[in-house]
């Protein structure tokens, strides 16, 4: 099953997405990487590479940011990722979290999910 990082750069907002995304779909893995290690506001490095490698099962891992910092961060990781199936996704924050584990739990895979939340509008259907 494909598996979520949610990266913030509140350690409370990461969590509270990650909760609220198991409300829907309790199956999937939602690994929160927001703060920094001691708490503070701000994006880890660590903190994204360690929650990427819990999220990951085989069937790769979709990694949801909130703004700025966060998306450079995540892509500073991945890039010194190898072989790895993990992918990026520009879509709202929330939204994207509870419409990609509902799609995970219900069996999708990372390519249809991750084609399906950089729509335009999908996921506004909500």
């Amino acid at each position: 099953m494909v598996g979520f990082v949610i990266v913030s750069h509140s350690r409370m907002l990461a969590e509270s997405v990650a909760d609220f995304t198991r409300l829907m779909a309790e199956r999937v893995t939602v690994i929160p990487a927001g703060g920094l290690e001691d708490g503070s506001f701000g994006t880890s490095y660590q903190l994204i590479s360690d929650a990427i490698e819990k999220a990951n099962s085989g069937d790769g891992v979709l990694v949801l940011m909130d703004m700025g910092s966060a998306v450079m961060t995540t892509e500073m990781v991945l890039e010194s990722l190898e072989n790895h199936k993990v992918k990026m996704v520009d879509c709202p924050l929330v939204e994207g979290a509870v419409a990609g584990t509902i799609a995970a739990a219900g069996g999708q895979s990372l390519e249809l999910i991750y084609r399906n939340l950089t729509k335009s509008g999908y996921v506004n259907k909500f």
